[in-house]
């Protein structure tokens, strides 16, 4: 990975030679990153925007923190085949344990993509996206846990979200938008991920069903392959695809 002060132009939007390559954007490389202060990797011009925001969340008063930023192929692929395994835990919308052993195929991949992008489809492969809390007020060593509870009216996390709204609807977030503001039916509302959308914008039209059966023959093929290609067109629309103009409608949920 290079470093920030390997890249003078990262406090501007990415110019098309800075985009990255189709194994970056599948998660299979890592050389397009940099390293955030305190953790996490992100694209030079999301991670200059990032400090930003962090600096305005600083004086408003919140300790704005990375909860994961970057992840690969490889460790999406395994958060991906264990939870179709069986050994990691797969939950409903209200946080209830998922009965999987009694679903079909297609129901058990609908449950896991409700909450965990397909690998080689996450929008954390492409160092423009990350997951952000308040690290103010947690105590020293606990870990947010990235629920719904977290992030509803009063709850611990409220708080920060709120004033990101405001400055999201003022366009004054550094161009960080909720690609998963809204329940559309497919991934379940994220109000803890945040995306940049100058570059994130650029990369979406480039995740093609023939780029991600290339990343899945280098990194490994996921669990219920057969009923993946089958339907994939259909899948990445409804659970990859957001809408035409996400971060310019500005919705906060």
């Amino acid at each position: 990975m290079a470093t920030a002060t390997d890249r003078p132009g990262a406090a501007r939007a990415a110019r098309a030679s800075d985009l990255p390559d189709d194994r970056q954007l599948a998660g299979l490389d890592d050389g397009h990153l940099v390293p955030l202060p305190g953790g996490g990797h992100l694209h030079p011009a999301a991670a200059a925007a990032f400090e930003a925001l962090r600096a305005d969340a600083r004086a408003a008063g919140f300790d704005l923190a990375v909860a994961s930023a970057w992840r690969g192929y490889a460790r999406q692929l395994a958060i991906w085949n264990g939870k179709l395994a069986g050994e990691r835990p797969v939950h409903d919308d209200a946080g209830r344990p998922v009965a999987m052993a009694d679903l079909t195929l297609p129901e058990q991949l609908a449950a896991v993509l409700r909450f965990s992008a397909l690998p080689g489809t996450s929008r954390h492969h492409w160092g423009t996206d990350l997951d952000v809390y308040d690290a103010s007020v947690l105590p020293a060593g606990v870990k947010p846990a990235l629920t719904p509870d977290e992030v509803a009216p009063g709850a611990v996390f409220d708080a920060l979200h709120r004033w990101l709204d405001e400055r999201m609807a003022a366009g004054e977030s550094h161009g960080f938008y909720r690609p998963y503001a809204l329940d559309r039916g497919g991934v379940a509302p994220e109000r803890w991920h945040l995306s940049y959308a100058p570059l994130a914008n650029l990369l979406a039209p480039r995740l093609t069903t023939a780029l991600l059966l290339r990343s899945w023959e280098e990194g490994g093929q996921p669990a219920g392959l057969s009923a993946l290609v089958a339907s994939l067109p259909v899948l990445l629309e409804r659970y990859v695809a957001v809408p035409e103009g996400w971060a310019e409608s500005r919705a906060t949920a």
